[in-house]
C-alpha cells in the first residue's frame, strides 16, 4: 500500500533532526529518524554538509525528484523564499541572507518547489493541531516552556508564531517569568542555593516547601498571563510543551484556579507529540497537497 510520506526536518541552534512522516496519521517511520549535532557558528559549507547528510540518511532509498521536505526553522527567516535573516543571535551568522532553499534543492537534486519552510513555533502548533493534543479545535494556542518561551496560534486554519516571549508582563517581559531561568533565580533568591533547572526542582518538591511555593507561584503567573490572551483571541485549547511542562502536575492547580477565577473554561493540555511536534508539524505543511511516495 502506498503512503503519503514527507520528510520532516527540525533545525535548532544546536541540532538537526529529520524523519519520514506518514501524513495520513502523523506517525514517524521510526527507522528513518536521524539526528546530528550542529555547530551553528561554522561556515555555511560545513552547515550545509551536515544538514544534507542527515536529510539524505533519513530519506534512505526514498529520495527522488518527487520527494517533499518540510523544514521547521527558527526566525527571523523569510519562510516563503527560504532566506535566512538570522543575525546577532550567536548562531547561523554564516547563513545570513543566503537562499537556503535554493542551496538545499541543488545539493539534493530537488526542485525548489519541493522544499517548504515553516517557523519552528508554528510547526509545533501545526503538529499538535493535525495529529496531537489540539486536534479537532479551530482556535488554539501553543506554548513551549523551557530555556525560552515559544508561542504559536492556530486560528482559521493558519498557524503563526505568536512571539509572546517579549510581551509586557509583571513589569518585565513574559520570558522573564515563564522560562527556566525564573525558577533558577527564584530558588536562589529564597534559599541562596543553586539548582540546574526545573527537573531538579520538581524532584525535591515533596520535601522542599520552597520548591512547592515556586511551582504554585509559577502556575499563578502562567494563568495570569493566559487570561488576557484567551479573552482577546478566544482560544479553545492551550497546548503546553517544553521541559517545564513535564512538571505540569505541580503547577496545574494554581494555573486552573486563576483561569476559573476569570470564568474561563479553556482546556489546558500537554503536548502529545513531545519533542517531535515541530518535525511532524513541518512535514504537515504538505498535508493539503496530495503527495504519494512509495514508502
Amino acid at each position: 500500500m502506498e503512503k503519503r510520506i514527507v520528510l520532516g526536518v527540525d533545525i535548532g541552534g544546536t541540532h538537526i533532526t529529520a524523519a519520514q512522516v506518514d501524513l495520513e496519521d502523523g506517525s514517524l517511520i521510526q527507522q528513518s529518524v536521524k539526528r546530528s549535532a550542529i555547530d551553528s557558528k561554522a561556515s555555511s559549507e560545513e552547515i550545509y554538509n551536515v544538514w544534507c547528510q542527515v536529510i539524505k540518511d533519513a530519506f534512505g532509498n526514498n529520495l527522488n525528484e518527487n520527494s517533499k521536505i518540510g523544514i521547521a526553522m527558527p526566525g527571523p527567516f523569510d519562510y516563503e523564499n527560504g532566506i535566512s535573516l538570522i543575525i546577532d543571535q550567536d548562531k547561523y551568522k554564516s547563513l545570513y541572507q543566503l537562499n537556503i532553499k535554493q542551496e538545499l534543492a541543488q545539493r539534493l537534486n530537488l526542485p525548489t518547489a519541493n522544499i517548504k519552510f515553516i517557523n519552528d513555533a508554528a510547526a509545533f502548533m501545526h503538529g499538535e493541531v493535525f495529529y496531537g493534543a489540539a486536534k479537532g479545535f479551530k482556535n488554539a494556542l501553543g506554548l513551549t516552556l523551557g530555556t525560552g518561551l515559544g508561542s504559536a496560534t492556530f486560528i482559521n486554519g493558519v498557524a503563526k508564531d505568536a512571539a509572546l516571549w517579549n510581551s509586557k508582563f509583571l513589569g518585565g517581559i513574559a520570558e522573564d517569568y515563564l522560562s527556566t531561568r525564573w525558577f533558577v533565580k527564584k530558588y536562589a533568591d529564597l534559599t541562596e542555593k543553586e539548582i540546574e533547572g526545573v527537573k531538579e526542582l520538581a524532584a525535591i518538591s515533596n520535601n522542599d516547601p520552597y520548591a512547592k511555593q515556586i511551582f504554585n507561584e509559577f502556575g499563578r503567573a502562567l494563568g495570569h498571563f493566559l487570561v488576557d490572551f484567551i479573552k482577546n483571541t478566544g482560544s479553545e485549547v492551550v497546548v503546553l510543551g517544553g521541559n517545564i511542562s513535564q512538571a505540569f502536575d505541580l503547577f496545574a492547580p494554581t494555573l486552573q484556579e486563576n483561569l476559573k477565577a476569570f470564568h474561563l473554561n479553556t482546556e489546558i493540555r500537554l503536548t502529545k507529540l513531545n519533542e517531535h511536534a515541530p518535525l511532524i508539524g513541518a512535514a504537515s505543511c504538505w498535508k493539503s497537497v496530495e503527495t504519494v511516495v512509495n514508502a
